[in-house]
């Protein structure tokens, strides 16, 4: 497949709400898309870092460097998924500037061939469960208002996320409110330490389905640690950058589940090695989410069919976090959302959106 030009565009998507992490507040996504075009057809990505490197090293900025200096370059001629993500391999870490790159190559290379991304990963549902992640509040009655209306739209999982100041008071106070049936879990983001294990304990008696990324994204060993100290199942998230890492980490006992955001591995084809590998020693999974425009989430969705996602992911429909998504909305049915089943993403953007949303465009000549 000759790859003819790259396309790297950036566009600004404002959030219907604020997000709050316990690493900051995010109001408006600024995002990088990747378009890869050869003479048979031509492939979308969306590259998930954040205008600050945060939630990990990458930023959009520099991963827009990155491609434009070194990854673009390193790609062969003539390339398919494979090929590309063979030439990105000797270029140190920046994964989610070769997940976007590596995706768009894919997309395209399904889209030539008609075969959707689903059906090229091994998927095996053709629709997904999906939860929502709730970001911290300012109060515990507005934390309880919002459960309740995204139950009302029918999310079947909640996520909430959690820091010091802000963690035993809201878990008890949903579970008290909506009962134990209710599928529940917290997320950290590396907010903690291991000297918190015995607070991190207290949150044993609500029966989450598991906290996740508790401890320093760099400390697996301490993870292990704590997963003897508490008896909520420790999901990682920030720790796993690839594979390998999946296998160390459930090697080393340090979580029995694994939050899967192709953009921070890599990519969907090392995603579907980290599944391979969770699966074959029975380790849950789930898909995660970076805020993603319906690019994004069109990929990610195909990823969550796979047989391994046994809980449900972040795939939350559009509007959970935009008024207007670029491609047509991903709407909720029944808790769940359908799988694309066109060629490659099987979505495409919608150009009057597009543009509207657009703030810069590059043209990159092979």
């Amino acid at each position: 497949m000759k790859i003819t030009g790259i396309e790297l565009r950036r566009i600004a998507m404002p959030l219907v709400a604020p997000f709050r992490t316990s690493f900051g507040t995010e109001t408006t996504r600024d995002v990088l898309l990747v378009r890869v075009v050869t003479p048979e057809a031509e492939g979308w990505a969306e590259c998930v870092a954040m205008s600050q490197p945060l939630y990990s090293p990458e930023y959009v900025d520099g991963a827009a460097e990155a491609m434009r200096r070194f990854l673009i370059p390193a790609l062969p001629d003539q390339a398919d998924a494979q090929a590309a993500g063979r030439a990105l391999a000797p270029f140190k870490g920046h994964r989610m500037a070769k997940a976007a790159l590596e995706t768009a190559v894919l997309d395209a290379q399904l889209r030539g061939r008609r075969e959707s991304l689903a059906a090229y990963l091994g998927a095996v549902a053709d629709r997904v469960p999906c939860g929502v992640s709730i970001g911290i509040m300012g109060s515990i009655p507005e934390l309880l208002d919002t459960v309740e209306g995204y139950l009302a739209q029918g999310y079947i999982r909640i996520k909430l996320k959690i820091q010091p100041g802000w963690d035993v008071a809201p878990v008890r106070a949903v579970r008290e409110r909506f009962g134990p049936e209710l599928p529940l879990q917290v997320d950290a983001n590396a907010a903690y330490t291991l000297a918190d294990a015995p607070h991190l304990a207290r949150l044993d008696a609500f029966d989450l389905l598991l906290i996740e990324q508790p401890l320093a994204d760099d400390d697996i060993v301490q993870h292990a640690a704590l997963a003897r100290r508490i008896t909520t199942p420790i999901c990682l998230d920030e720790s796993i950058e690839s594979a390998e890492h999946a296998a160390a980490a459930i090697t080393l006992g340090a979580c029995s589940i694994i939050n899967v955001k192709p953009g921070r591995v890599g990519g969907y084809l090392e995603a579907r090695r980290i599944h391979d590998v969770a699966r074959a020693h029975g380790v849950g999974l789930w898909c995660g989410g970076m805020l993603e425009t319906g690019i994004g989430r069109a990929a990610n969705v195909a990823l969550a069919a796979l047989p391994g996602f046994t809980l449900p992911g972040d795939t939350s429909a559009s509007r959970r976090y935009f008024a207007t998504d670029i491609t047509p909305p991903f709407e909720l049915n029944d808790g769940h959302l359908d799988v694309p089943t066109g060629p490659g993403i099987g979505v495409d953007p919608v150009p009057d959106i597009l543009d509207e949303v657009t703030t810069s465009a590059e043209w990159i000549t092979r």
